[in-house]
C-alpha cells in the first residue's frame, strides 16, 4: 500500500480530523449526561444532520447502489417507504418525545423513558428493553463493520480480517474519546460528505458515458426492465420495502437525537433540513445504482469489480472516474456514512449497558466520572462484539441491516408511537408488546422468511395490537403515571403554539 497515494492522503487526513473531532469533544464533556445525550443541547441544524448521518449508514452508499445496479429502479420502493416514515416520524415523534423523555425523569436512554413513562417499579420494562437494544444492535453494528471492512480492503488491498480491525477502530477511537457531543458534531461533518458525494458522483458518471443519447438503450441492453418501477417486483414486495418507513418509530440511534435537541422548537426547522437533505442523498443513491448500470454496460472490461461485489459499485466508479484527490474526499464519504451510524449504535448500546444496567442494578451510586470511564469500556466491549459477528467475508450489509431495522421498528415503534399518545397504555401493554414485536420479527424470519413479506410488518402490526388489548384488560395506569403524561402534552401543545 503507498501511503503517499493522493486518495490514501486524503482518506487518512478525514481519519485524523474525526478524532481530532473527538478530542476536542473530550474536553466539553463533564458527565454522564453529556457523555450520552450531550446535556441536550443540539440545536435545529445539528439535530437535523446529526439525525440524517446516523440514519443513513453504509447501506446508502453500498448497499442500496448495489440493489439498484442488480435490479434496477424496482429496488427504489425501499427509499420511497424510508422518506414517508422519516417525514412522519419527525412529524409525530421528535417533539412529543424531547418533552416527554424531559418530563420523565430527565431519561437519558429509551429504556429509561419506558421505566419512569409507565411507573414501572419493578424495572422489568427496563431489562427487557436494555435485552433488545443489545441484541438487535450487535446486529447492526455488524452491518456497519462490514461495510467499513469493505471500503478498506477495496481501498488499500488488505485482507478483510485486518480491514475490519482497522475501519472498527477507527470509528471506536473518537465515540470513546468524546461521547455523543463528538458523535454530533463528527455527523454533521459527516452528512455534508455524504450529500456532495452523492450529488457529484452520479453527474460525472452520467457525463463519462460521453454520447448520452445512448443512455437509455445501454440501460435496456444491460437490464431491460431496470427503468420499470413495476416490472419484476410482486405486490407483497413493494409493501415490503415501502414497510421500511415503519421502522423509523423505533430506532433508538434515531430517536436519541431528538431526545438530545435544546428545544421543542427547534424540532420543524430541523425537520425541514433533515428531509431535503435525507431527500437529495436518497436519489443520488438511486441515481448512482442506475447510471452505473450504463456505464459499465459501455465499459465491460472496466465492471469485474461489481461484477464480482455489485455493493462496490460507489467505490469503483469514484476510483474510475475522479482526480485521485477528490476520489480521497469521496471515498471517505463511504466512511462517514459508516462511522455515522456505527459511531450513534456503539454509543447507545454503551449507554445502554452502563445507565440501565450498571447504574440501576450493580452501582445505584456510581459517580458520574465513573459512569463515563464504564460508558467507554462498554464501547470496547461493544466494538469487539460486533468483529466478531462481522467475521464472515460474505455478509451483506444490506441484509444485516434489513433485519436490525426490522427488529427495533417492531419492538419499540408501536411502543414509542402509543405511549406519546395513548394515556390509557399500561406497563403490561408495553412489555408484551415490545416482546411480541421482537420475536415475530426472529420468528419470521427464520421460518416465513420465503414469503417475501419484510418481517417489520407482521412484527409491527402484532405488536400494536398486542399494547392495546393488554393495556384495555388490565387495570388503568396510575393517577402519578396519567399526570406526568398530561404535564407533558401541556407542554408540548404550549410549546408549539409558541413558535
Amino acid at each position: 500500500m503507498n501511503f503517499l497515494n493522493p486518495t490514501v492522503v486524503t482518506f487518512l487526513f478525514y481519519i485524523v480530523v474525526m478524532i481530532c473531532i473527538g478530542l476536542y469533544a473530550y474536553r466539553k464533556t463533564t458527565d454522564f449526561s453529556d457523555y450520552i445525550l450531550g446535556g441536550r443541547s443540539l440545536g435545529s441544524f445539528v439535530t437535523a444532520l446529526s439525525a440524517g448521518a446516523s440514519d443513513m449508514s453504509g447501506w446508502l452508499l453500498m448497499g442500496l447502489p448495489g440493489a439498484i445496479f442488480v435490479a434496477g429502479l424496482s429496488e427504489s420502493w425501499i427509499a420511497i417507504g424510508l422518506i414517508i416514515g422519516a417525514w412522519f416520524n419527525w412529524y409525530l415523534v421528535a417533539g412529543k418525545l424531547r418533552v416527554h423523555t424531559e418530563i420523565q425523569n430527565n431519561a437519558l436512554t429509551l429504556p429509561d423513558y419506558f421505566t419512569y413513562r409507565f411507573g414501572d417499579t419493578k424495572k422489568v420494562l427496563r431489562i427487557i428493553s436494555a435485552l433488545v437494544i443489545l441484541v438487535f444492535f450487535a446486529i447492526y453494528c455488524a452491518s456497519g463493520m462490514v461495510a467499513g471492512a469493505r471500503l478498506f480492503e477495496n481501498l488499500f488491498g488488505m485482507d478483510y480480517t485486518t480491514a475490519l480491525w482497522i475501519s472498527a477502530i477507527a470509528t471506536m477511537s473518537y465515540v470513546c474519546i468524546g461521547g455523543f457531543l463528538a458523535i454530533s458534531w463528527t455527523d454533521t461533518f459527516q452528512a455534508g460528505l455524504m450529500i456532495f458525494a452523492l450529488l457529484l458522483a452520479p453527474i460525472m458518471t452520467y457525463f463519462a458515458i460521453g454520447d448520452t443519447s445512448q443512455f437509455t438503450q445501454l440501460i435496456e441492453t444491460a437490464r431491460p426492465h431496470a427503468s420499470n418501477m413495476f416490472t419484476g417486483i410482486s405486490t407483497i414486495a413493494i409493501i415490503s420495502s415501502l414497510a421500511w418507513g415503519l421502522g423509523y418509530f423505533g430506532q433508538p440511534h434515531i430517536l436519541v437525537r431528538f431526545m438530545a435537541a435544546d428545544s421543542v422548537r427547534s424540532i420543524p426547522n430541523a425537520r425541514r433540513i433533515g428531509m431535503i437533505w435525507m431527500v437529495l442523498c436518497l436519489a443520488g443513491a438511486v441515481a448512482v445504482g442506475y447510471i452505473g448500470i450504463a456505464y459499465f454496460q459501455l465499459h465491460p472490461e472496466l465492471a469485474a469489480g461489481v461484477q464480482k461485489n455489485p455493493e462496490t459499485i460507489f467505490i469503483e466508479l469514484t476510483k474510475i472516474l475522479f482526480n485521485p484527490w477528490v476520489a480521497g474526499v469521496i471515498l471517505a464519504a463511504i466512511l462517514a456514512a459508516v462511522m455515522s451510524t456505527l459511531s450513534c449504535q456503539l454509543l447507545v448500546c454503551s449507554s445502554t449497558l452502563t445507565e440501565d444496567l450498571y447504574k440501576a442494578f450493580l452501582r445505584k451510586t456510581a459517580s458520574e466520572k465513573e459512569l463515563v470511564w464504564v460508558g467507554r469500556l462498554m464501547v470496547l466491549a461493544i466494538t469487539v462484539l460486533a468483529i466478531i459477528l462481522a467475521m464472515n467475508p460474505e455478509s451483506k450489509v444490506l441484509g444485516l441491516v434489513a433485519y436490525a431495522w426490522a427488529g427495533f421498528g417492531a419492538a419499540f415503534g408501536p411502543l414509542i408511537l402509543l405511549s406519546l399518545f395513548w394515556r390509557r397504555m399500561t406497563t403490561n401493554g408495553a412489555l408484551v408488546g415490545m416482546i411480541v414485536g421482537a420475536v415475530t420479527v426472529i420468528l419470521w424470519k427464520n421460518t416465513m422468511g420465503h414469503i417475501g413479506l419484510y418481517e417489520i410488518v407482521p412484527g409491527f402490526i402484532l405488536s400494536f395490537i398486542s399494547i392495546i388489548v393488554v393495556s384495555l384488560m388490565g387495570k388503568p395506569p396510575t393517577q402519578d403515571v396519567e399526570q406526568r403524561f398530561d404535564q407533558a402534552n401541556e407542554i408540548y401543545e404550549r410549546e408549539m403554539k409558541n413558535i
